[in-house]
Parts: C-alpha cells; sequence; structure tokens
C-alpha cells in the first residue's frame, strides 16, 4: 500500500521537512555527480558500517568517533532514485502534521535522534557486517511511529494494489501504518535467519517506529484547551 496523501489540515508551514527534503535531493546530486571509484567511497566514508564499532572498540585503526559520525551522515544518502523518492515520499505525507505539532525544533531534534538511534539498532542486529547502510528511512520510520500516536483516527487516502488493479482508500493512519509496519517486523524477523548482504535494513525501520512512538511522547507540546469566554 502506497499512502498519497493525508486527511489532516496543518497550522504552520512545515519549512524543517522541506529543508529536510531539500537536503537529502541536494546530497543525492552530489553522489551522481562523482566518479564511480569516489561515489564508492564517499558512501563508504560517510554511510553507516556495523563492523567500525567492532573494531573501535577492540582498539583496533578505527576510533569510536569514526565509526559513530556516520550515524548522523548515513541518514542523508541514498541508493538510488526510488530509494531517494520514496523515502522523501513518505517524509512529506506524515512529517508536515508531526512538525505542527511538536514544533519546528522539536521536530528537527526528533528526526535527527530517532535516525541515529535507529541507525544504532541496525548496528546491534547487524553487528559485524561490513556493508553500509544508507538512507533516512530510520528516521522516517520515527516520524510515522509519531504519527500514529499523535493522528491515530487520521484518514490516509492510499494507493491499494488488488491482483493487477489499483484502487485508493481512505484508511485510519493506524490501520495503514499499521499494516506497513507489521510487514517490517515480519522482513525483520526473516532476514535474522539469512545470510547477511545489501538489501533493506529493516532493524533501522522497526527500531525508529518503535523510538518515535516512545520519543514523540517526550516531545509533543500538549494541545491548547479551547479559550471560553463567558457572557454575563
Amino acid at each position: 500500500m502506497i499512502p498519497l496523501y493525508d486527511i489532516n489540515r496543518r497550522q504552520t508551514f512545515p519549512f524543517v521537512t522541506v529543508l529536510l527534503i531539500a537536503a537529502n535531493v541536494l546530497v543525492f546530486l552530489f553522489q551522481l555527480s562523482l566518479s564511480q571509484p569516489d561515489g564508492m567511497r564517499f558512501v563508504f566514508l560517510y554511510g553507516m558500517i556495523p563492523a567500525r564499532f567492532q573494531i573501535a572498540l577492540a582498539g583496533g585503526e578505527v576510533s569510536l568517533v569514526q565509526a559513530a559520525t556516520p550515524l548522523l551522515t548515513s541518514i542523508f544518502l541514498h541508493g538510488g532514485f526510488m530509494h531517494l523518492i520514496g523515502n522523501m515520499w513518505f517524509l512529506w505525507v506524515f512529517g508536515d502534521n508531526v512538525e505542527d505539532r511538536l514544533g519546528h525544533t522539536r521536530y528537527l531534534a526528533f528526526y535527527l535522534l530517532t535516525g541515529i538511534g535507529a541507525g544504532i539498532i541496525h548496528t546491534l542486529f547487524n553487528w559485524g557486517s561490513p556493508i553500509p547502510a544508507v538512507g533516512a528511512s530510520g528516521a522516517i520510520s520515527a516520524v510515522m511511529g509519531a504519527y500514529v500516536v499523535l493522528f491515530p483516527g487520521s484518514r490516509v487516502v492510499t494507493l491499494v494494489p488488488l491482483l493487477v488493479f489499483f484502487f485508493t482508500a481512505r484508511l485510519p493512519a493506524v490501520v495503514m501504518i499499521g499494516y506497513w509496519f507489521v510487514l517490517q517486523f515480519l522482513s525483520g524477523v526473516y532476514a535474522l535467519g539469512g545470510p547477511q548482504g545489501g538489501g533493506v535494513a529493516w532493524w533501522a525501520h522497526i527500531g525508529g517506529f518503535v523510538l518515535g512512538l516512545a520519543v514523540v511522547l517526550v516531545l509533543r507540546k500538549p494541545r491548547r484547551p479551547p479559550e471560553v469566554y463567558y457572557v454575563n
């Protein structure tokens, strides 16, 4: 199922979400401008590689700072056009309303912290892997978790496949995102028993979503009660 848009008004312009999308696009365009060898070096330098932590903790040639820095930089890298477009679309559909409720500064902190946290969880479930992980999907999964907490009954217009046909349906956010999370969890559990290789960082998605559920409860601002005017 692909979310097309949500039926949920916002009160402020989501300029942090727009800036995050712009930053991801600009970094991806820079990646494309590099030659093949330089592009691979760029990904291996700024992508998140779990094996670096193993080397750093063993006192090897990689420092802990060098191992940890890509936890942040990797969330602005992407592996291809469809990877970028898919992530940015989900961020646009769900991020604007979460930003509206958290406020711009809290939303940016939420996005970066949960993105880093999702990278840590991916590292723990892929300990020792030499394969770089890139993409904003861990942070965006956290945004989706926050959306479920803040707007569980909001309707999401979703493109639903049925064999070779497609139709749209207005689904409650908790149903649409809940279905998405179940797929991520089942895929993550299945991947635990398979060989390590390139592909989807399922546990970054799962970990980011769970972090989003928890962190938004701390960062969300209380709803302002409606003003009441008394007429004498």
